[in-house]
Formats: structure tokens, C-alpha cells, sequence
């Protein structure tokens, strides 16, 4: 993994010299796709996790509502405050509330260590070629992602999504998700990738500020050496999480579906996304699809949003803009109506005149 991570740190030098593979039309259409796929993941833990005995259980629908009701009501009210905290004071009236009914039990935090000092290395290190393949794969296709969450922040946060200001700031995410990564493997620790549902929170409390993100990224760092603290969070019901996760997957899916709108839904992008989303979303509903694969392939594709990525870019390539101009060909259907009504006696371009269309137009 610390190897494989700086295979996205060279990408991502080289970032601009691919503009023609990420096109609004492929950004949009990987963000949608991110958020209808994590619609599952929010349901899943709505109905009470993954793997509960009792999926679906009265108690985990309350849970899940109380929170979601409580977002909605408090982006209504006049406060900003209020506003701006809806998804922390959800989460925490829900967590109260589970903690009441009895679905939180503190029973084994006396294991804990108050504080722990990440060590470098812990468990040693390692290079295996076998297993650096397929994770340097993933790390060819993990910045597709990490570029429609960007895109997606860029959006939201009024910023603009093409151009030289665009570019540099899709570089640096992927340049920092690389350096991350190999950090993380120093710190014995996943992976780390943008999170797409960080998004919905700056969408819904509309506070975008870097700032806050430096200040965020410190409380992180210290909340780190006391895993009694993490310990206390983990214990949040999955309930509780999912109704607030709802939201916040379901407005990164919106801020996807308003990028594909105003890239313009003309034939060929309708025909990319179509096909991509239904690749992405065929795959997370019937994933025995790719059984027969080979394990290196499986574990490629298994992710929706990596098939959907991969069809949109390939398409996007493959249908050039010269495969919209019969459907455009300069036609304005604004001017053809105003040449009508202006002159009944000559027919519009693209539409015959008629005594009846004419009156239909004036009505």
C-alpha cells in the first residue's frame, strides 16, 4: 500500500493532461452514482445494520426517523445555528434516545485505553509483488472517484468545475489522497479516500470553509490519542447513523444528477449515462453477476462505482460531440416558435407552418 499510494500521487501530476476523461458528463455521472449506491448502505443500517437478527425491527425505524425528522425540522426554522448543527444535534438526540431505549451499553469500555500513541510500522513491513498488483490497480482506478468527489465539492462550494482553478484543485486532492494513503500505511491504517458524504453536510449547512477543515482535521488528530473517545462514538447505533445518512447520500446523488443537467442531457450524454448507471447499479444489486471472474478482476469490479466510472470515460471517449449534431443542428426551438407567430405564411426551420399550429402557439 505505501508503494501503490504514490501511484496516485504521480497521477495526479498528470491530471491535466486528461481533461478530455474528466468531463462533467463523466464526473456527474460517477457522483450520481456514488449516492444511489450508498442509498443501500443508509437503508441497510436505517433497518437496523448489517447482519442485526432483528433487521427491520419497530425500535430501528423509530430511531431512524427521530433523527431524519429531527434534520428536517430544524432546516426549517429561522436560527443558523440550529440550521447549520441539524446533522450533529440529530445524531446526538438520537444517540440519547438509544441510550434510553437501552441499545447502547458501555459494558466493555473499561477495556479501552484512555490513550494510545500510534506506533510506525507496528506489525512490521513487507513487500509482496503478488499483493502489490492488484492493490496498485485500485489505486489506478481510486482517483476516478476521489475526482467526482472533488468535482462534487467544487460544485457545492461555488467553485468552478472546469478550468485552470478546476484542475489545480482536482491535482491537489488526489496529490493529498496519495500522500494520505502512504501515510497511512506508515500508521498501520487503511487506505484513505475522499468521502463523498461529506459533501451532503456542506450542502445542507453551507458552511464550505477550509478553515473548518483544518480545525475539523485537528480535533481528529487529538481525538485519535484517546480511544476512549472513538470507543463512545463506535458505540452509535447503526439506526441512528443510517436517518442521517439518508440525507447525506441522497443530496450527493442530487449534486450529481445537477452536474449531468447542466452538462445537457442530449442524446449522447443520455446514452453515457444510461449505460453507466445501469453497469454501477446492476452490479450492487446482482453482484453474482461477476461470480465467474477471476479473483484479481473480481475484486476490481466489484465496485459499482469503479464499473460505472470505467463505462462512463470509455464511452465518453468512444461517442465523439459529432455524434449530437444531427440531433442539434443548430435548431432553437424558441426562435422557430417566435418565426411562426411572426410570420404564419413561412414555415419555421425544422417545423411545417400551419393555420392550426399557429393558433395552438398563440393559446
Amino acid at each position: 500500500m505505501l508503494f501503490a499510494a504514490f501511484i496516485e500521487v504521480v497521477l495526479s501530476q498528470f491530471i491535466g493532461k486528461l481533461r478530455m476523461l474528466i468531463t462533467p458528463v463523466v464526473t456527474g455521472t460517477i457522483i450520481t452514482l456514488m449516492g444511489l449506491s450508498l442509498i443501500k448502505v443508509a437503508m441497510t443500517d436505517i433497518a437496523g445494520g448489517f447482519g442485526a437478527t432483528d433487521l427491520g425491527g419497530a425500535h430501528h425505524l423509530a430511531l431512524a426517523a427521530l433523527v431524519l425528522g429531527t434534520i428536517i425540522v430544524l432546516n426549517r426554522v429561522d436560527v443558523p445555528f440550529l440550521r447549520l448543527g441539524a446533522i450533529v444535534i440529530g445524531l446526538t438526540l438520537g444517540y440519547f434516545v438509544a441510550w434510553m431505549m437501552g441499545d447502547v451499553s458501555f459494558s466493555n469500555m473499561p477495556d479501552v485505553p484512555l490513550m494510545s500513541v500510534p506506533v510506525p510500522f507496528k506489525y512490521g513491513f513487507n513487500f509482496d509483488w503478488v499483493a502489490f498488483v492488484p492493490v496498485a490497480v485500485i489505486f489506478l482506478v481510486s482517483p476516478l472517484e476521489a475526482a467526482g468527489d472533488l468535482t462534487a465539492n467544487s460544485m457545492i462550494s461555488r467553485q468552478p468545475v472546469k478550468g485552470p482553478l478546476y484542475i489545480r484543485r482536482i491535482k491537489s486532492g488526489l496529490l493529498a489522497d496519495g500522500l494520505n494513503s502512504a501515510m497511512a500505511a506508515v500508521f498501520n491504517s487503511m487506505p484513505m479516500v475522499t468521502f463523498a458524504q461529506n459533501n451532503g453536510v456542506i450542502q445542507l449547512t453551507g458552511v464550505a470553509s477550509r478553515y473548518v477543515a483544518f480545525f475539523i482535521a485537528g480535533l481528529l488528530v487529538i481525538l485519535g490519542l484517546f480511544p476512549m473517545i472513538g470507543a463512545v462514538l463506535q458505540l452509535m447505533p447503526k439506526p441512528v447513523l443510517g436517518g442521517a445518512e439518508l440525507v447525506m447520500f441522497g443530496t450527493v446523488a442530487v449534486a450529481g444528477i445537477k452536474i449531468l443537467a447542466e452538462a445537457g442531457l442530449h442524446r449522447r450524454n443520455m446514452l453515457i449515462v444510461a449505460i453507466s448507471l445501469g453497469m454501477g447499479l446492476g452490479i450492487a444489486a446482482v453482484p453474482e453477476v461477476l461470480r465467474e471472474l477471476p479473483q484479481a478482476l473480481h475484486n476490481i469490479f466489484e465496485s459499482p462505482i469503479t464499473v460505472g466510472a470505467l463505462c462512463a470515460i470509455v464511452l465518453n471517449v468512444f461517442l465523439p460531440e459529432e455524434f449530437i449534431e444531427l440531433e442539434e443542428d443548430d435548431f432553437d426551438p424558441e426562435a422557430s416558435i417566435l418565426q411562426v407567430m411572426e410570420n404564419p405564411d413561412m414555415p419555421a426551420k425544422g417545423e411545417p407552418a400551419s393555420a392550426a399550429a399557429v393558433a395552438q402557439l398563440n393559446r
